[in-house]
């Protein structure tokens, strides 16, 4: 691929959800289905496009705009199918990608960043084609990285009765961190416990994870506040400066979508309109993850 490399991220929507006894995608967040947030998540930690894989006759929830939908002919063929179509439907656009599943709602864009960056540095070194983290002593296939120019060859695979994750790690060179090499740098900040990790297969799964506390979201030059979403803090900070107030995901480029997924290490910033000449003041910071 000629000019940059760009990073792709993958979520993989099918699956029988028996264990939930409901389909994960639409499973309410606070507000919006998960499949939106993990969709949102995994596109805040890459520059290029994301795509989301459905099953055969799957209806999916409303997604964020950039979101693209590529459909899964076959059914029953298992996750290399959604990770081989998935790959193919980017291998134009990006050197890498991100490939996750749709129940991790605590996945942190600086993991997504994270496990990209060490298949980065390994490509540099010609002995890597994919990053499958190994957490707790358990690998996380749909949590990883991979080339995109596997694509053919995940194709090749599936067609051919392959079905799990490491019979295509067997034919590929694999690089597996384990948490101490994970956790550097942002990560190791903002998700000391790898939060990002854990996944919701039950109910009561669900139910916990629920019932944590919304992330503690820095504001600049002003207290902090909790909060899941953007548009949630937006209501809690025009209650603090008044219903002029616009608040914005400071970064490069400022995000002001409601829906957007807020995370720990993020830093708001506070925009109000001041005077009668409608002048614009307010402040601002660099975006921490």
């Amino acid at each position: 691929m000629s000019g940059t490399a760009r990073t792709a991220g993958i979520v993989a929507a099918g699956g029988r959800s028996s264990r939930m006894g409901t389909s994960k995608a639409a499973l309410d967040w606070f507000g919006t289905p998960l499949l939106a947030r993990v969709a949102a998540l995994v596109g805040r930690g890459v520059d290029g496009p994301v795509v989301v894989v459905r099953a055969p006759g799957q209806l999916l929830p409303p997604l964020p705009a950039r979101v693209e939908v590529v459909d899964d002919p076959v059914e029953g063929r298992g996750p290399l199918q959604a990770v081989a179509i998935g790959l193919a439907a980017v291998a134009d656009r990006a050197d890498t990608a991100f490939v996750t599943a749709t129940d991790l709602p605590l996945l942190h864009p600086a993991y997504v960043r994270r496990v990209l960056q060490l298949l980065d540095s390994a490509d540099d070194e010609g002995r890597a084609d994919v990053v499958v983290p190994q957490v707790h002593g358990h690998p996380q296939p749909l949590a990883a990285a991979y080339r995109t120019s596997l694509a053919p060859l995940v194709t090749r695979l599936v067609g051919g009765g392959v079905r799990r994750p490491p019979d295509l790690f067997a034919q590929v060179r694999v690089v597996r961190p384990d948490e101490a090499t994970l956790l550097t740098g942002t990560l190791a900040r903002v998700d000391p416990a790898l939060d990002s990790l854990l996944n919701v297969n039950t109910p009561d799964e669900l139910a916990a994870v629920l019932a944590r506390p919304a992330p503690r979201i820095t504001v600049a030059e002003g207290p902090p506040v909790h909060a899941r979403t953007l548009g949630e803090a937006t209501a809690l900070l025009a209650a603090r400066h008044g219903p002029a107030a616009r608040v914005v995901l400071a970064g490069a480029v400022d995000v002001t979508d409601p829906t957007t997924p807020l995370v720990p290490g993020d830093v708001l910033a506070v925009r109000v309109t001041a005077g009668p000449a409608g002048v614009v003041a307010g402040h601002s910071a660099s975006r921490r993850t």
